[in-house]
């Protein structure tokens, strides 16, 4: 069929050119060049080669069909039809000769002519079409301004996306600055508006949820009513603040404490005889729990400063002064075991005026009250103070808005759950209730009160344990009732954004201006059954300072030791901390395997003097060096079996085998290291003392010279501590 032929092309004679000798001509995929030779020195007889212009037919026309089989094949091309690598092929027999191309065949063949333009040479000519004049000036584009929004903290990465600017100008930007940073570093809202002021964009900065915006509104609304007063105990470790909050409210908590002290925040309801209610808030005494006694005074009404009778005034009785003067709340002082035969009343009073504690029968507005929580002394009188100053501020709250309070524990139960217990500030918590703590949020599922008992409805001033969070909150985190899953979901958003830019700013600050490091390192990893032990041994150890070593919390978490605990020990090289908690079975398995060793404590300070002792372990120990003589060398000997021996005198002290050895000369140490053997008249002895004459030689050291002082010394390596 017509179809199926092959489709030819014929190149019109109209279009055919003589070819110049010198030029070079590529036909197809062969290439047939003509090589110009460099002139040469021909002899007078001699003459031109000849060119044989009578050539075979087939001969003549090989260029003109070869033009046309290429030309052919391009047209196959572009009709969509595969092309492979075809070669030329000619009917009868063709000589290899046939295809080469010599100058008479350049010279007499008039169809060469055609090289076919290729495509890169159009795309050539498109392009200086475009190019535009020489004398024509270039348009100057005008700069796009844009409105940036601004949240609280933000990373230079996501501000250049904003702003649609370079990463790297930024970066530079800040070099100018003398700040050092990289994309992922975090820059806060006022660093992160000046920026895109001078980039000439128009910063505006993100605004807060409405719920988020009113939190700190504290006009009530609906039904106002009188509420509880919030007391929280506190006072110096051993005071007996958990003794007299048990004699209050008739229960035994310190049995349940380890090492008697008290290790997390608890809160309890307490009545009067008249049925009025006080929450009683227990707060730790050791000086690791200082955050939560800050924690405890800013939730609180009053405070209530236990001081031991026979003990007065002591470094936490000063602090818990201090967080109650910062928090601006009302003492009341509670002097304890005022049945000892050695307490001193007069002397606390008269210590207590120091800091502005003066007791009311010395003229001041102070309430003191003398108590015995052992044997239940004056404890009626200690509730009457406490309500005669809530008369005095007239606490009030209502109890028809959406609740709001504040976190005062937070743990993780086996059975349970997270779990966290609540102190209700404001408004009614109601069972089923949508709520936002902290960075989580989660549905009131179920509420406890401090006996135990199951509640629908929690009230002003009630402390009450709740289930229902998605994942555990940190004390001291603000509770608030929202009125739908999705407000909770996106208030929690906004502040988990804001919660984590914080973290990697508060990190990145150190980074930014301190590029080294020189300390020794000690990775730790701590799980403790509640936030607030987790905090405080946190706390604790970073207060732990040293030149040459620093601890570094890579995790603290509540809740049981895990695998992934165990792996991440074990990858970065980390001591874990399990504080009032044991790890799974499977955990347990995994660190005997990977030779993990896992420390448990119950007390708070016997976990920090764990981690001082491991810090001391990364110092370098402490080199004490005794000199015990020095030899001056006055002739070097060559032994045959010991190379060469200096012939030297003690000056002073003695020289002793087998010590460290130094070699000064002209006042430089040009050799250290160790006495190999002492000779004395050819025998060989442990010491030489002073004026006496011996050889030495020393380990590894030949190259005595005259008047080089040998001396001997003693080293000790002594463990260093925190």
């Amino acid at each position: 069929m017509e179809k199926d032929k092959k489709k030819t092309l014929t190149i019109s004679s109209d279009l055919k050119k003589k070819i110049d000798t010198s030029s070079i001509s590529t036909l197809g995929k062969k290439s047939f060049s003509v090589e110009k030779k460099k002139p040469f020195r021909q002899n007078k007889t001699s003459s031109a080669p000849k060119i044989n212009t009578n050539l075979d037919a087939k001969k003549k026309n090989f260029a003109r069909k070869f033009i046309e089989q290429q030309a052919t094949k391009d047209f196959i091309k572009k009709d969509n039809k595969p092309a492979g690598k075809s070669k030329l092929k000619l009917k009868g027999p063709v000589d290899k000769r046939d295809f080469k191309l010599t100058v008479s065949r350049a010279l007499n063949v008039e169809e060469i002519e055609i090289k076919q333009r290729s495509l890169a040479s159009v795309k050539r000519a498109r392009l200086k079409e475009k190019r535009k004049p020489e004398g024509e000036e270039k348009k100057e584009f005008k700069k796009v301004i844009r409105e940036v929004k601004i949240p609280e903290q933000i990373t230079i990465q996501e501000l250049s996306n904003r702003m649609a600017e370079k990463s790297n100008d930024i970066i530079k930007f800040l070099f100018n600055m003398k700040v050092v940073a990289t994309i992922n570093h975090n820059i806060d809202k006022d660093t992160a508006e000046y920026i895109v002021k001078e980039f000439g964009h128009k910063p505006i900065l993100e605004e807060k949820p409405s719920i988020e915006r009113g939190k700190s509104e504290k006009k009530f609304e609906g039904e106002v009513k009188n509420r509880p007063p919030v007391v929280t105990i506190m006072g110096h470790v051993d005071h007996g603040k958990t003794s007299l909050l048990d004699s209050l409210r008739d229960s035994n908590i310190v049995s349940g404490e380890h090492g008697g002290i008290t290790q997390h925040i608890g809160a309890y309801q307490v009545k009067t005889e008249d049925n009025r209610l006080i929450t009683f808030i227990d707060t730790p005494g050791h000086a690791a729990f200082t955050e939560m006694r800050a924690r405890g005074s800013k939730i609180t009404d009053i405070v209530v400063l236990v001081v031991a009778a026979d003990d007065g005034i002591k470094p936490q009785t000063v602090e818990a002064i201090k967080h109650a003067k910062a928090a601006k709340v009302p003492i009341i002082v509670a002097i304890n075991k005022c049945d000892l035969p050695e307490k001193n009343i007069s002397k606390i009073k008269n210590e207590m005026m120091q800091y502005e504690l003066i007791s009311e029968d010395l003229s001041g507005d102070t309430l003191f009250v003398e108590v015995s929580a052992l044997k239940k002394i004056n404890l009626e009188k200690l509730k009457d103070s406490i309500l005669l100053q809530t008369e005095i501020l007239d606490l009030k709250a209502s109890y028809s808005e959406k609740a709001r309070g504040v976190v005062i524990e937070s743990k993780i139960d086996k059975g349970k759950g997270p779990v966290s217990t609540i102190l209700i500030s404001n408004g009614r918590l109601k069972k089923g209730d949508y709520f936002v703590c902290g960075n989580t949020w989660g549905k009131i599922r179920a509420m406890i009160n401090h006996e135990g008992k199951m509640l629908n409805e929690a009230l002003p001033s009630m402390p009450v344990e709740i289930l229902g969070m998605n994942s555990s909150a940190y004390a001291g985190a603000e509770f608030m009732v929202t009125k739908d899953e999705d407000e909770a979901k996106e208030l929690t958003e906004f502040r988990k954004n804001n919660s984590s830019q914080n973290k990697t700013l508060a990190k990145d600050k150190t980074t930014l201006f301190e590029n080294t490091n020189d300390k020794d390192e000690l990775n730790i990893i701590i799980k403790s059954d509640v936030q607030g032990s987790s905090e405080a041994l946190k706390m604790a150890i970073n207060k732990i300072e040293h030149n040459e070593v620093e601890a570094n919390i890579i995790l603290s978490d509540i809740g049981m030791i895990n695998e992934t605990d165990v792996s991440l020990a074990k990858a970065s090289n980390a001591i874990l901390i399990g504080f009032n908690i044991k790890p799974n079975r499977e955990a347990k398995k995994l660190a005997e395997e990977q030779k993990i060793d896992i420390k448990y404590f119950n007390i708070i300070y016997e976990a920090i003097d764990h981690v001082e002792k491991s810090l001391s372990g990364l110092l370098e120990p402490e080199v004490k060096e005794t000199v015990l003589g020095s030899a001056e060398i006055q002739k070097i000997f060559k032994v045959s079996n010991a190379g060469k021996i200096a012939g030297s005198k003690v000056i002073s002290g003695e020289i002793k085998s087998k010590s460290k050895a130094r070699i000064i000369r002209d006042g430089v140490v040009v050799y250290s290291g160790e006495i190999l053997s002492i000779f004395r008249e050819k025998n060989q002895v442990k010491e030489v003392g002073t004026g006496l004459e011996c050889g030495i030689s020393l380990k590894d050291f030949i190259d005595f010279k005259e008047r080089d002082i040998i001396e001997s010394y003693l080293s000790e390596e002594i463990k260093r501590s925190i």
